[in-house]
């Protein structure tokens, strides 16, 4: 079984946007993130730890400015918190074995797909591509993202 963790060669490679996102909680600018307009087939992981956070197939377009999904893809490498900062109570959205910050959930989202809205900084995702899945070790998640179109 795969060991997700935080270590500090993985936090030392990230850029400073990387770094600010999951390391600071912070958020990057709406509308600038380089996932935000990915439709490629595959999943997305914590940039920090490797945990498989999100499926393309529970992505969609949410007009919020950053990318938004519908539910994890292991809910149990997600981690949601009470975040009461900025004057308003929100749910952060951390990785559950990497501790990065990811964004923030709300309730919102399509009600037919769950009502849930992940709205997720790309600075603390990496995507993997459905072909590349297997070889990297995220072959169990393949039934989980739709083929190639």
């Amino acid at each position: 079984m795969t060991q997700y963790r935080k270590t500090p060669e993985a936090v030392a490679a990230l850029s400073s946007e990387e770094f600010r996102v999951t390391q600071q909680s912070g958020t990057e600018r709406p509308g600038t993130g380089k996932y935000l307009n990915n439709k490629e087939p595959g999943i997305y992981v914590d940039i920090v730890s490797g945990e498989p956070l999100f499926a393309s197939s529970d992505k969609y377009e949410s007009g919020c400015g950053w990318p938004s999904f519908t539910k994890p893809i292991e809910p149990a490498n997600v981690a949601e918190l009470r975040d009461a900062s900025l004057g308003m109570v929100r749910t952060e959205v951390r990785s559950a074995n990497g501790d990065s910050h990811l964004g923030h959930v709300f309730d919102d989202g399509p009600r037919d797909r769950g009502g849930l809205r992940y709205c997720i900084n790309s600075a603390s995702l990496r995507f993997v591509p459905r072909a590349a899945m297997e070889a990297e070790g995220y072959g169990a998640y393949l039934d989980q993202v739709e083929q190639p179109a």
